[in-house]
């Protein structure tokens, strides 16, 4: 029974760790986007002002 209780254990403690992770992942792709979504429009208004 206490093996049972320390693999449920272990699984949440896991499952945590990946709520985590995924969480910097997702907050770091919206600034990568945001990041490239400026580039981009830095580059639209560069090629607007030489015509």
């Amino acid at each position: 029974m206490t093996w049972i209780i320390v693999a449920a254990g272990l699984v949440v403690a896991g499952l945590v760790v990946l709520l985590v992770a995924g969480t910097r992942v997702a907050r770091a792709a919206r600034t990568l986007n945001r990041e490239i979504a400026q580039v981009h429009a830095l580059f639209n208004v560069k090629s607007d002002a030489r015509g």
